[in-house]
């Protein structure tokens, strides 16, 4: 296989084919989240059923991983996402013309299939290149795909407050048909070649998890990312009941995270390959951590403006930039020959850990309550991110002795 060339179904993907495409998930994940309040309105429900919307989907693309990653080894990265892909477009769609919340709730759960985009792509870059080039690759990627989740809350904000929540759902469509048209005329195959039944492909779920160097990454990753989803699953109701701010004024506040996650990109980018993925992953975890130690300090000083909360926030956007691509990379590079199975089982410790975080952020909150609560759980995922990234460092440096080679 060639290098890439754009819109050549006969060369590896161009990156911004992978951009898109990774970017489809997090854009079904944060462009609807101003409009909560107008679901719920809708379909004349409580707030925490409608919360359901991004748990379920979470725990969807939890699940999912684990087929789609799989099936990705034994089918090929191509087919596996250009599927996934169309079965999210056809769900998005339904959730627009629901006509009861428990349809609605349903076409979420389908439209998690949008994920494959994250798991298939990290793969596909692994399958190209070696752990510290792909970590660098992972990181440009999601600097480039963070617009997504740092735009989509402010313009679905605007969107939901002109036309009605439906149309952040037809903003979703469109992205996922660039997406797919992306993905038909420019990915090429990037596996080698293909695996086994996919029953052989879930046997190697059990060599994973007794991967100490996989299981390393993939808490760090599950950590950092549950530090992000609390954030998810608790501030629409704190920007709601507590700080009682517009939907159109909340995605700003929202963006604020996402433009630390875009810093955070750009900094593993530049140098993952310098330092290792390592280093990397254990400052992400002490970037995120001080950020939240910040937020809890404002709490007994009655610093309670918006900003006393969602500043700190960009501290855990710039630390999970700098973390996720390189537990990432360090996923898919525990064992290569299972890339995809990697990435599928990795990516379910991430986001079914994270929908667990976020359900229990929406019930632990409630209008007197204020952000406490909701920041002991982000500072305690952010530091249990860090801890797992040094146990992670200790066992890559221990195996890479052991194998008399450089430790990342």
């Amino acid at each position: 296989m060639q290098q890439p060339r754009f819109l050549d179904r006969m060369s590896h993907p161009h990156i911004i084919t992978l951009v898109m495409a990774t970017a489809f998930g997090p854009a079904a994940m944060n462009l609807f989240l101003p409009s909560l309040p107008l679901i719920a309105h809708y379909f004349n429900t409580e707030d925490s059923t409608v919360q359901l919307a991004v748990s379920l989907y979470l725990a969807a693309t939890g699940l999912l991983q684990l087929a789609i990653g799989p099936l990705s080894d034994q089918y090929g990265r191509r087919p596996v996402l250009l599927g996934c892909i169309s079965v999210a477009l056809v769900a998005t769609v339904v959730g627009i013309y629901a006509t009861s919340i428990e349809m609605f709730l349903a076409a979420r759960i389908f439209q998690g299939t949008a994920i494959a985009g994250m798991v298939v792509s990290r793969a596909a870059i692994r399958d190209m290149v070696d752990t510290d080039e792909a970590a660098s690759r992972i990181g440009y990627v999601a600097m480039a795909m963070t617009l997504a989740p740092m735009v989509g809350p402010v313009v679905g904000g605007y969107l939901a407050e002109i036309f009605g929540w439906q149309a952040t759902f037809w903003l979703i469509f469109g992205f996922g048909v660039v997406a797919l048209v992306l993905v038909w005329g420019d990915m090429g195959e990037t596996i080698h070649s293909l695996g086994g039944s996919f029953r052989s492909q879930l046997r190697a779920y059990p060599e994973l998890l007794r991967s100490r160097r996989f299981m390393g990454y993939a808490l760090t990753s599950t950590f950092a990312s549950g530090a992000f989803f609390s954030f998810v699953g608790g501030s629409p109701f704190l920007a709601n009941n507590f700080y009682q701010l517009p939907e159109s004024e909340q995605g700003y506040y929202f963006a604020l995270a996402a433009g630390g996650y875009l810093i955070g990109n750009f900094l593993s980018g530049r140098y993952s390959r310098r330092f290792g993925i390592d280093a990397m992953c254990v400052s992400g975890g002490v970037v995120a951590s001080a950020g939240m130690l910040l937020a809890l300090a404002f709490v007994p000083l009655g610093w309670f403006h918006p900003l006393a909360f969602y500043g700190p926030v960009f501290a855990i956007g710039v630390g999970n930039g700098l973390t996720m691509p390189n537990s990432s990379a360090g996923i898919v590079s525990a064992r290569p020959r299972l890339a995809g199975s990697a990435s599928g089982l990795g990516g379910f410790f991430q986001l079914g850990g994270g929908a667990i975080l976020s359900g229990l952020s929406g019930h632990v909150l409630d209008p007197e309550s204020g952000p406490l609560p909701l920041i002991i759980i982000m500072l305690a995922c952010t530091v249990l991110s860090m801890a797992t990234a040094l146990y992670a460092a200790v066992v890559a440096k221990s195996l890479a002795k052991s194998e008399n080679q450089p430790a990342n």
